[in-house]
């Protein structure tokens, strides 16, 4: 695919089902309580479970490498700014900021129900 500077990325939804927390958490091994047990959420002032920060960069991840060759992908950076709550619903969006000798770099961003953003700064550079 072209790519050209200011060209928006399609945005992605997704919407986080109340069990993608212990998935991940199997999946990875990062059984933090704050991402298991509800009460324990709740006792720590995060009025729940959350879902693990990586989980959340693999969804920005896929918006933007979708099925491409993971082989491709060159760099890629979050910073997380707020926290993921099952069933929460997710849209990622991006655009292209550059492109130099075959690199193109997305510039990411993903945002809940609420319109608060729980990442930001991100950026994915990736060989055309």
């Amino acid at each position: 695919m072209s790519y050209i500077p200011g060209q928006e990325i399609k945005p992605v939804q997704i919407e986080v089902d109340k069990y993608r927390p212990y998935y991940y958490a199997g999946a990875s091994r990062d059984f933090n309580t704050i991402h298991i047990d509800d009460e324990f959420g709740k006792s720590v002032g995060l009025g729940g479970i959350i879902l693990q920060g990586l989980c959340t960069m693999a969804f920005v991840y896929r918006a933007v490498m979708g099925d491409k060759d993971p082989e491709k992908i060159k760099s890629f950076r979050v910073r997380f700014r707020g926290i993921v709550k099952p069933l929460d619903k997710l849209t990622i969006k991006g655009k292209v900021s550059k492109i130099e000798n075959n690199l193109v770099t997305f510039d990411l961003f993903a945002e809940n129900q609420k319109n608060e953003q729980v990442v930001t700064n991100a950026f994915a550079v990736i060989e055309e």
